[in-house]
């Protein structure tokens, strides 16, 4: 049987890319094939940002609520089809379904909260700055906006930025992750049959050639991305030389800490989602795990435990608690990353090299990992891995907590587990991360606070959601009036 091949979307209607080059995609739970993506050219972003464009005037003036009441039949649409959509996103990327199911009901959030825009866009005046002369801040929308997305969350963080920028008045080109196009594929066919004007929200498949035509097309205003720290880097870097507005979250290496006075047995179940959930192929998971003082024994030994007891599988398998990595490649990278942590010297305390799934022999699955006495040199403590490996720094204190966090470079998210106010106080006050959990192993925001880091993991001044996004997405005019 023929593998179905994922289409673009664009000016509303499904069309096939003219590339001769084509990906595979994965189930990664069962290591097979079960579709193919083409992998989309210069000519399909082209075609893709005309479309937008030419929408752009009679969407821009539209009212907000106008615009707002198609989120609202968007929303109820995406309810209706709920499980469908969850269900295809853990085919494709390998999560259990609830942590699918979760990650669907944070997409919606953020076109719920969208739909505030005749509040949140809002501008402001001022009467008689000088002598019979008002001045006024009107937020107008800027043009054609555009978003290259991860793997690791295939349909909620497209829809960090793309409800946004659509319901102020911009248009839109979306580049979902080549490793798993199904997910958006899934939700654009919910999209159409909504009824948005044509050629206001438009899907391009493909991958670098792709991602190079959007940072260099002279009609995209601006780039959101999420994805790793080299990649926002040059992509930050590559939008500041075009002139494009850029947001480009990045990588992270999160610390969690345990003091001595966290109570262990309820801290355990988040604790463990912290950093298995998903895999670890997410920006928030825990990487570091941080014992204080002599909390260390005690944790390790019921961490251990909690870890063993994970049940990996299939992930539309509703009894499975961990599912397999993204592929077959990043398998091979994680597994390369805890060869490294044995070569430097740490103490593998918990194998999951060669973890095994019944009547799965083909999936791309590595167990829980845990080393122990980790120093902070090594390239296990330093690097994303992004997968479900835990390393074990041990700390006397928590200036030596502090010290850890802030030299790793990236600066997403850190928690702590206390039962101090004012060890907690402390932690917030003086660690870079932007995103802090205090007895919350996943630092995440909802979708109206924003969601960002410092440091190397954000590049860029505006983070996703919350409501300083609108700032990104709309143009400040400013009108100074005195009328004679």
């Amino acid at each position: 049987m023929a593998l179905p091949v994922m289409k673009n979307y664009i000016n509303g209607e499904w069309v096939e890319s003219d590339s001769k080059t084509f990906g595979d995609v994965w189930n990664p739970a069962k290591g097979e094939k079960i579709a193919r993506v083409a992998y989309g050219t210069r000519a399909d972003v082209d075609q893709a940002v005309k479309a937008a464009r030419a929408a752009f005037w009679e969407w821009r003036a539209t009212p907000p609520l106008s615009r707002a009441r198609y989120l609202f039949r968007l929303k109820d649409a995406f309810e209706e089809n709920f499980e469908d959509i969850a269900k295809v996103l853990t085919r494709e990327q390998g999560k259990v379904i609830d942590e699918a199911r979760g990650e669907v009901r944070r997409m919606i959030e953020n076109v719920e909260h969208a739909t505030g825009v005749t509040t949140l866009m809002c501008g402001y005046t001022l009467e008689d700055i000088a002598k019979d002369i008002d001045c006024k801040g009107h937020r107008q929308p800027v043009g054609v906006f555009a978003a290259i997305a991860p793997y690791n969350f295939p349909a909620m963080v497209p829809w960090w930025f793309l409800p946004y920028a659509i319901v102020s008045g911009n248009t839109y080109v979306l580049k979902p992750s080549e490793q798993v196009p199904m997910t958006q594929t899934k939700i654009f066919e919910i999209l159409d049959s909504v009824g948005f004007p044509e050629g206001v929200v438009n899907m391009v498949h493909g991958s670098k050639e792709v991602v190079n035509a959007i940072l260099d097309h002279p009609d995209i205003a601006g780039v959101s991305f999420v994805g790793s720290s080299p990649t926002a880097k040059y992509i930050y870097e590559r939008c500041g030389a075009t002139g494009k507005r850029v947001q480009a979250l990045g990588g992270a290496k999160n610390i969690v800490a345990v003091m001595p006075d966290a109570k262990l047995d309820a801290a355990m179940p988040s604790l463990i989602t912290s950093y298995y959930g998903c895999t670890g192929q997410r920006c928030l998971s825990g990487s570091i795990l941080t014992p204080v003082g002599d909390v260390a024994d005690a944790l390790l030994e019921k961490f251990t435990a909690a870890a063993q007891s994970i049940q990996m599988g299939d992930g539309l398998d509703e009894k499975t608690s961990m599912g397999p990595v993204v592929s077959a490649a990043h398998k091979q990278r994680v597994l390369g990353y805890i060869e490294k942590g044995i070569a430097e010297g740490a103490k593998l305390i918990l194998d999951g090299r060669q973890a095994k799934v019944a009547d799965l022999p083909n999936g791309f699955f590595v167990g829980p990992t845990i080393f122990d006495e980790v120093s902070p040199d090594m390239t296990i403590a330093r690097e994303e891995i992004f997968g479900p490996v835990v390393s074990v720094v041990r700390c006397k204190n928590m200036n030596d907590v502090v010290e850890l966090i802030n030299s790793r470079g990236f600066a997403n998210a850190a928690c702590i587990y206390t039962s101090s106010g004012a060890s907690a106080r402390e932690f917030k006050y003086r660690v870079k991360p932007s995103m802090v959990g205090v007895n919350i192993g996943i630092a995440a925001p909802m979708s109206f606070f924003p969601f960002g880091g410092a440091g190397q993991s954000m590049f860029g001044d505006t983070k996703g959601h919350g409501q300083e996004i609108f700032n990104f997405f709309t143009d400040t005019k400013v009108v100074i009036e005195r009328w004679l």
